[in-house]
């Protein structure tokens, strides 16, 4: 058959699938790679996939394409791969997605480069699935497409129920944008929605199916956790700020990024939800304080030593 009768099958399907050559350049990128990735099959073809395009990172923030990289692995010994990562999409947030690796090889059984098939993670729904679910449109940020405050006032409540009747703990974090005022004022306040929509896509694809996370208000966002205590909300909030730290939009040929302050605190049986909104702005405040670009939770936890 000829070589389109298998582009439009391959283009036909929903996964991402790309492949490369042993160098790592992109020969083939199909329908579905330009759903998930942005990047349509122009902007990519013959240039690497480290090339300022995907650039995974997994949990850590370890950058896979100069250190791990599956495709690189499968060219290198011929032996399937597969990982969970969070790819760089074009308009600057990260996707979580599953990818598996696979080598491409020869009527000889050489290796002539390695097929890559991707598709997103469906545990990690966004809150835009929930809202959906719920049929309230009303509970939408407009211009970041995730929860308003109102949203988040209706979650703060139930979570605070729970607590009262099951004793079921959770965790808030609020997040904002370090220096945000100056992307408005350098680039214009298009540039600085783009920035809020990529940093409000970043941390709904970082959180768990079960979180929510909300527009507060300016370029605040809130995160409540259920479930959580201290170190995991903590483990939450460093993925969190790790994911936008790494994330960047492009405007005139310049990539612009930002990175979030985050503060956290865990809720206690009988204390009014604006106490610990509070405690978790206190602990904002500490963050900006030290520095920016970093976590604190209050409770008297003090986060493990960076790893070298």
């Amino acid at each position: 058959m000829e070589p389109s009768f298998y582009r439009q099958i391959l283009d036909a399907l929903s996964d991402g699938i790309y492949f490369v050559d042993k160098e790592r350049r992109i020969t083939f990128w199909n329908k579905g790679a330009e759903r998930l990735t942005g990047y349509s099959a122009d902007e990519v073809l013959g240039r690497s996939c480290a090339d300022n395009l995907l650039r995974g990172v997994d949990d850590n923030g370890r950058e896979l394409c100069t250190s791990g990289c599956p495709l690189e692995a499968v060219i290198r010994d011929g032996r399937m791969r597969e990982a969970d990562v969070y790819l760089h999409h074009k308009f600057g947030y990260r996707i979580p997605i599953h990818v598996k690796a696979t080598p491409l090889r020869g009527a000889g059984d050489e290796i002539l480069g390695a097929v890559q098939i991707f598709n997103k993670r469906t545990q990690n729904i966004s809150i835009l699935k929930e809202i959906e679910t719920l049929r309230k449109e009303v509970l939408t940020d407009p211009l970041t497409q995730v929860g308003n405050r109102r949203f988040g006032e209706i979650q703060l409540q139930e979570c605070e129920r729970t607590l009262k009747e099951f004793g079921a703990i959770f965790g808030v974090l609020i997040a904002d944008i370090d220096h945000f005022k100056r992307i408005n004022d350098t680039f214009g306040h298009g540039v600085g929605d783009k920035v809020l929509r990529m940093v409000a896509q970043g941390l709904s694809n970082g959180v768990r199916v079960f979180d929510s996370v909300c527009r507060w208000g300016g370029e605040e966002f809130l995160i409540i956790a259920r479930g959580l205590k201290v170190e995991g909300l903590f483990s939450l909030a460093e993925r969190l700020r790790m994911l936008v730290e790494s994330s960047w939009i492009e405007h005139l040929d310049q990539k612009i990024s930002v990175t979030i302050s985050l503060g956290g605190s865990i809720s206690r049986k009988g204390e009014p939800v604006s106490n610990l909104l509070n405690r978790a702005d206190t602990q904002l405040y500490r963050s900006k304080q030290e520095g920016r670009n970093r976590v604190s939770i209050d409770e008297g936890f003090n986060p493990p030593p960076p790893t070298i």
